[in-house]
């Protein structure tokens, strides 16, 4: 049975670059029919515009599962932290990348 735990782990190293992470307040999703693609933005209050500080693609089963991780972990933020109030926020003009909504 322990080696069988063994066999099922995985390394993962991350470097001090990516652990200090990047701050977004901003995220805009798109998918193709193979992928989804989400743009983590930082956009400053009174700033002509938004830079994208990071770019995640990946298939629509892994996006399924981030997003069920996401709800697991909110959920349990609310039990310890309390409820998480969704304020509106400024209206946003759309925004185009030049990345097709629906095409590949």
């Amino acid at each position: 049975m322990e080696n069988k735990k063994k066999d099922n782990q995985v390394n993962i190293e991350l470097s001090e670059e990516v652990a200090s992470g990047v701050y977004s307040n901003l995220a805009i999703i798109t998918h193709s029919p193979s992928e989804f693609v989400a743009d983590f933005v930082q956009l400053m209050p009174g700033a002509p515009k938004g830079k994208v500080r990071s770019r995640i693609i990946m298939t629509p089963q892994n996006a399924k599962r981030l997003m069920k991780a996401m709800q697991d972990n909110i959920a349990k933020y609310e039990q310890t932290f309390g409820g998480i109030i969704d304020v509106e926020s400024p209206s946003v003009p759309p925004v185009n990348f030049g990345i097709p909504t629906t095409q590949a």
